[in-house]
């Protein structure tokens, strides 16, 4: 027994704490589906990864404790660095990032495993299976979530890139992949580290090349779905480790993150399939600006602020512009003069605005806009025909008529923020430009859509200045 060891594997306390751990991860994921309580869920959750975390290092047979010291001291300097630098912009990419090192991570617990069982001359079947599973898993979803932050981060373009025979090259890596891995387990005396390395090798190069061809539109949906391939990889370790932490913690990540890939892809109005391979998310660079030629009614700051004013009820459709210009507490400002001349102020929540399910909650919050003002989009739609004027700040696809419109649109079918129904619409956007599905925003040109060209931050801020002195 190693020194700091004081715990048996799979002993009566350690199941316990282990226990104890998953609990409060259950607990923290209730308190997480509410705003109110969100943070508070998040640190019921911190709590029992610690548990888990302490309750390992106890167990028997730990060693190594040089490297395990500074692995936990890197480890918690990198996150807690980047908890505090990374802006609220930039977190979608830093999800990718964070659930990319998950899998990576299990493709390594994976690989250690296979050396063990190397050394120990067979590895037993109810170990290797898991094993190979969760270094599969583990890999594509390491990847695949490298190249998805890639494109949020906009290292690579956010366009689909495609090449020539791509599901055909897929097919045959999945296929190749699959038999590898059977013919490890049929000669597993000892396991072969080589066939090993290349279904590693393999899995990275499938889970770039099913990332690539999707557009940035899209690149929620995929990271929520890679997000469930970490979940399901770790639990598949867990199996391997006879880690009940582990299988349930792993289990929990990819139930909700398949439950939430659903949600999204159903607020879409598209399958999980067609997001995978249908190409669709990215705007084509000639696409950008060819509604130019269509008449739109331009105004300022000075007439959007009186149409403000003098209106009974406004909503506020924020989107992923808004989170570029750092507008939300500009936007709040502005609010907070519109309720000072008793205007009632709403925002309009679309499920996939912004770049990660929650962007619009998370930056509204932080401005401390009232939670009870956040409408989801089934809500708040049945209002918008007795909405005054609805002010649209950076959102472009989930308010384009199109969706309902024209069958022939990329985004036909797609539910929208119904802001056209309302009495007048003011959108605050630099230019004409496109969204992530490369198509013009019909809205622009709508009878009732008054332009608003300005940073959204500026914007924000010139209007409530002249709210204030009307």
């Amino acid at each position: 027994m190693t020194p700091l060891a004081v715990l048996e594997p799979g002993g009566s306390a350690a199941t316990a704490l282990y226990i104890v751990s998953f609990v409060l991860f259950i607990l923290g994921l209730k308190q997480g589906t509410h705003p109110t309580t969100a943070k508070r869920g998040n640190m019921i959750a911190a709590v029992g990864m610690a548990v888990a975390v302490v309750t390992t290092l106890l167990l028997d047979g730990m060693g190594n404790w040089g490297l395990i010291i500074i692995g936990l001291a890197a480890g918690s300097a990198i996150g807690a660095y980047a908890s505090i630098k990374v802006k609220m912009t930039e977190m979608p990419q830093m999800v990718a990032l964070y659930n990319g090192v998950g899998g990576g991570a299990v493709a390594l617990i994976a690989w250690s495993e296979i050396r063990h069982g190397i050394s120990f001359g067979e590895m037993p079947l109810e170990d290797l299976i898991p094993t190979l599973f969760a270094a599969i898993v583990g890999s594509v979803s390491f990847w695949g979530s490298n190249i998805a932050f890639a494109k949020l981060q906009e290292v690579i373009p956010t366009r689909p890139m495609a090449v020539p025979g791509q599901q055909f090259i897929n097919a045959i890596l999945g296929v190749g992949v699959i038999v590898v891995a059977i013919i490890i387990a049929i000669n597993n005396e000892p396991p072969s580290q080589a066939l090993f390395i290349l279904i590693l090798i393999a899995a990275a190069i499938l889970g770039n090349l099913v990332v690539l061809p999707i557009g940035g539109a899209d690149m929620p949906v995929v990271i929520s779905l890679l997000n469930a391939f970490t979940g399901l990889s770790a639990a598949a370790a867990g199996f391997a480790l006879q880690n009940v932490a582990l299988i349930v913690a792993g289990t929990l990540v990819g139930s909700s993150g398949t439950i939430l890939t659903m949600e999204m892809a159903t607020a879409m109005n598209r399958s999980v399939s067609n997001i995978l391979f249908s190409g669709f998310g990215g705007a084509p660079a000639a696409a950008a600006g060819s509604g130019e030629q269509r008449p739109v009614t331009s105004i300022g700051a000075q007439d959007a602020a009186i149409k403000l004013a003098y209106a009974d009820t406004v909503v506020i459709v924020p989107g992923y512009g808004l989170a570029v210009a750092q507008a939300q507490h500009a936007v709040k400002e502005m609010a907070n003069q519109l309720e000072k001349r008793g205007v009632t102020v709403n925002y309009a929540i679309h499920p996939v605005a912004g770049r990660m399910p929650g962007h619009m909650n998370v930056l509204l919050a932080e401005a401390d806009v009232p939670y009870e003002q956040l409408k989801e989009m089934e809500e708040i739609n049945p209002e918008m025909s007795r909405t005054d004027v609805a002010v649209v700040i950076g959102a472009n696809d989930v308010t384009n008529p199109a969706a309902k419109n024209d069958p022939n649109s990329p985004i036909a079918g797609m539910p929208i923020i119904e802001v056209s129904e309302a009495g007048e619409v003011i959108v605050i956007k630099r230019s004409l430009s496109t969204g992530f599905a490369g198509i013009d925003n019909d809205l622009f040109y709508e009878p009732n859509t008054s332009m608003l060209f300005a940073d959204a931050k500026a914007a924000a801020t010139e209007i409530a200045a002249e709210i204030e002195n009307l």
